[in-house]
């Protein structure tokens, strides 16, 4: 709850220390003392916007600073944890605005984004009054404000919701994955063919390069061969010759001792050479074919291996596994496409999951939707509202429009009397009537939100009598469900209700005009609600009227 406002330089406050304490807090004044400066005040502390003409004359900068005590378990702190700031149970929110029109915000001494001042002053307060109002008017509040009334978990269907978000997710980023590899399926399947077409074998570069280098050297070759068999031939027979050498030995060699044995197996070996280098020259003759088709086939063959090699950047023999590669990711592919399909499916289903636990929340949004109804109805009349209605709209969101709280659009209507159609509590209900038809909700709605502090500027506007009580009577009873509620008022009734009383009053200081806040004790309060019944001449009747109404708020 709000526990201190420190205003300094704001219109006509030079300096200001307020403490608020729990309960009904009822602040009075003339018209014009300066009751609506404070709520700017407090207003600029949750991160309202920055007015220049807020700050006081001849000041350079205006600052207000907002404290706050609140529990544990308070939505604050994990605000704050979140952003890793330092929490505490103690909170203080401060902002300066300078003349520049320059404008920092702080929590707990940590220089913060306004936006973030704003997010922890809407968990922190709520401010009504006649021409603005926080909270209940934004229809973004409405659905988690029928769930809290009702205890609704909707952790089911968040989870379901993520659960099929997450498939989603899967669907399209295997998809995208898919639809590539499909744009490059004909390339794969052209290449796969040219590959096989190919009839690759390893090794086959280098045989052909061997066969095109010895058939474009074909003539020297054969003009070598030539003359080596020329030679071996010439005039004799080399061979021969060396056989007759060898048998002459053999035949002499008895009368050597065995000294010769090592010359004849030389020569054994040499006619061997000789005849097998004959053989060989004559195979290798014959098997040398100077067709330049032959030759032209063969360079056609490594042109292409070698061409369709650079194609893909790899050597002649890669081109193997190559084909191997892109036949795989063919089957990949198709294996894919198995794959997705699977993957839809398990969206479809994770969708229906989700529309079940949705659609069972959205029943039991409408039985609680009637409950409140009512709840709310019964509190219309005494506030004399008795021919208004209020409804809790529920509608069935576009696909489009499902989120993780579920199916519905919840908000909140109004009828003001039978003859009008429902709308927005900002459309149909005038000033009085709203912050009426807002408190009406509020009573019924206690101990279902996180603030705990609400603050009404002028309820009892165009009110009186038992109306302006049966107002009293239900802040005081709103305050129970609260730990804390502030109210504005003209109303003597609505002032009585009050466990707390501040006088807002302007006074001249040194000829200087400020507004200045006092707590009223019993006898002060008596006096200040006499002068609200009877004006400026306070009469004893007029005293005797706020006794009265101080004593039947006391039993």
């Amino acid at each position: 709850m709000l526990t201190d406002l420190s205003i300094r330089d704001v219109v006509l406050i030079n300096h200001l220390d307020i403490n608020f304490l729990s309960g009904l807090s009822v602040l009075t004044g003339e018209t014009g003392a300066g009751k609506t400066i404070l709520l700017d005040s407090l207003g600029l502390a949750l991160g309202a916007r920055s007015e220049k003409g807020l700050i006081r004359r001849g000041a350079n900068q205006l600052s207000v600073t907002a404290k706050f005590s609140i529990p544990l378990d308070h939505p604050v702190l994990q605000i704050l944890n979140e952003i890793n700031l330092e929490s505490s149970t103690n909170l203080v929110m401060h902002r300066i605005i300078s003349t520049d029109g320059r404008s920092r915000a702080f929590v707990n001494d940590h220089p913060i984004s306004i936006n973030l001042m704003r997010r922890l002053g809407d968990n922190l307060v709520e401010i009504h009054d006649q021409l603005k109002s926080h909270g209940l008017l934004d229809p973004s509040t409405h659905r988690p404000t029928l769930d809290a009334f009702a205890n609704i978990d909707i952790t089911s269907v968040h989870q379901s919701w993520t659960a099929w978000q997450n498939s989603i997710k899967m669907c399209i980023d295997f998809e995208a994955i898919l639809i590539k590899a499909q744009e490059e399926e004909n390339f794969i399947r052209y290449t796969i063919e040219e590959l096989t077409n190919l009839d690759l074998k390893l090794g086959e570069e280098e045989i052909l390069t061997k066969q095109r280098t010895i058939m474009m050297n074909g003539e020297k070759l054969f003009d070598g061969m030539n003359i080596a068999q020329q030679s071996l031939c010439y005039n004799c027979d080399v061979a021969k010759n060396i056989r007759n050498a060898q048998h002459a030995l053999e035949l002499v060699t008895k009368y050597a001792d065995n000294i010769l044995d090592p010359v004849i197996s030389a020569l054994d070996r040499a006619s061997i050479e000789v005849e097998e280098a004959q053989n060989l020259l004559e195979k290798i003759s014959s098997s040398i074919k100077l067709d330049s088709k032959i030759l032209e086939k063969i360079e056609e063959r490594l042109f292409l291996l070698r061409a369709i090699a650079r194609k893909h950047n790899v050597t002649v023999d890669d081109l193997i596994s190559l084909n191997d590669r892109f036949s795989n990711r063919l089957k990949l592919i198709t294996n894919n496409t198995d794959e997705f399909s699977r993957l839809k499916i398990a969206e479809q289903q994770a969708k229906l999951c989700y529309y079940n636990h949705a659609k069972e929340l959205s029943l039991l949004r409408k039985r609680a939707a009637k409950r409140l109804d009512t709840a709310v109805a019964k509190e219309l009349k005494p506030l004399k509202l008795d021919k208004a209605t209020f409804r809790t709209k529920i509608d069935l969101l576009n696909e489009t429009a499902w989120n993780e709280t579920g199916i519905d659009r919840v908000i909140f209507e109004v009828a003001t009397n039978l003859e009008t159609t429902y709308g927005s509590l900002a459309k149909i209900a005038s000033g009085g009537e709203l912050s009426r038809f807002i408190l009406a909700l509020k009573v019924v709605l206690a101990l279902k939100t996180s603030v705990q502090t609400i603050v009404f500027d002028e309820i009892d506007n165009g009110i009186g009598g038992a109306v302006a009580t049966a107002v009293g009577e239900r802040l005081s009873k709103l305050a129970i469900g609260f730990h804390q509620v502030l109210v504005v008022t003209h109303s003597p009734q609505v002032a009585a209700k009050g466990t707390n009383h501040l006088y807002v009053k302007k006074v001249t200081e040194e000829d200087t005009i400020l507004t200045r806040v006092f707590a009223l004790n019993k006898e002060e309060r008596q006096e200040e609600i006499a002068r609200m019944l009877a004006g400026a001449k306070i009469t004893d009747q007029a005293r005797a009227a706020a006794t009265s109404l101080l004593t039947s708020t006391s039993d």
